[in-house]
């Protein structure tokens, strides 16, 4: 309750300058801005008509003409500059742009950079340095990201040359952008896959190329509230599924590959599963962590990667070589 009445005070302190510098807004657009629904911004509006300086008078009461399709300030009482920002809380806003700043897709990084230029000299007190060193290239988005980032925002469909890792194939994709999402350090835009049927996340970083369609995107009305949607590593019972023996000093690939732990051993190894497109890929990827790894399963995937192993052996015993890596 303390935290819901501080994060409202808060609004309210910065909504009359806000509406000062926004003559006539309708309540849509300012509840957008301010991160509310209309109905919470009213609410805010009759409570902010009962506020004011002490005497409580007339003359001292915040006076406002509101109704749904505009709202005005006709006396703000003396509050006509926004609330200044603490040095902790500067310090936390320069933190999160610096953090998400080389994210594609999360931000502009001219509008980040001119906006962290402007908080540094907040905190320092100096003038604003320029927001890229001199004779330094301005920040300059993709040309895949900036376009999947006006689609989201012009609200069409896009159409994706996408890398797909775990199929290990590059594919073309029509999706409905639903939201850009940031997961474990990567920025990926989740959208409604047309071929799929089902809502997708694609990595910025495997985008190849993107083009803004005419067409509005349409997503399924209850794509968002799917969890899968936000799973990185769909459990598609309809892909393969290895079954893997982990050592214990290679636990860590757990939190590096979409794999589910089923049990730990008595020597402390792990077993675990972990879904695949395709066989070649995954005898690839186990075949990289040497002896860390053994696949138990399916029957395909051991006999692919000892067919492998022994190739990689083979050749290596060729070459003359007294040790193997594997």
């Amino acid at each position: 309750m303390t935290s819901r009445l501080s994060v409202r005070l808060a609004r309210l302190l910065n909504m009359v300058p806000y509406l000062i510098a926004n003559p006539g807004i309708s309540a849509a657009e300012a509840a957008a801005d301010l991160g509310v629904t209309t109905k919470q911004l009213m609410s805010d509006l009759n409570q902010l008509w009962m506020c004011g300086l002490p005497g409580y008078g007339p003359g001292d009461l915040i006076d406002l003409s509101f109704s749904e399709e505009s709202i005005e300030v006709t006396f703000s009482a003396g509050m006509d500059r926004p609330l200044r920002l603490t040095s902790t809380e500067a310090t936390a806003l320069l933190v999160a742009l610096r953090s998400i700043v080389d994210m594609p897709g999360m931000v502009d990084p001219s509008a980040a950079y001119a906006a962290i230029a402007k908080l540094e000299a907040a905190i320092t007190g100096a003038a604003p340095a320029p927001s890229v060193l001199p004779g330094a290239e301005p920040p300059v988005e993709p040309p895949e990201v900036a376009t999947v980032r006006a689609a989201l925002a012009d609200g069409r469909a896009l159409r994706l040359v996408y890398y797909s890792a775990s199929r290990d194939e590059v594919a073309e994709r029509v999706v409905d952008p639903i939201r850009i999402v940031l997961v474990d350090d990567n920025s990926y835009l989740q959208a409604w896959c047309r071929q799929a049927e089902g809502v997708r996340l694609f990595r910025f970083d495997r985008i190849e190329a993107a083009v803004e369609l005419d067409e509005p995107a349409a997503p399924p009305r209850d794509a968002t509230d799917r969890a899968a949607g936000l799973d990185l590593f769909q459990d598609d019972p309809s892909v393969p599924l290895a079954r893997l023996l982990i050592r214990a000093e290679h636990a860590w690939v757990l939190d590096q590959y979409p794999m589910h732990r089923v049990r730990t051993n008595p020597d402390g190894g792990l077993e675990a599963t972990m879904r695949f497109a395709t066989l070649d890929w995954m005898a690839r990827l186990l075949l990289g962590f040497g002896s860390g790894v053994t696949a138990l399963g399916p029957p395909e995937l051991v006999a692919a990667v000892r067919e492998r192993s022994t190739a990689a052996l083979a050749a290596y015993a060729e070459a003359g070589l007294t040790e193997s890596p594997i």
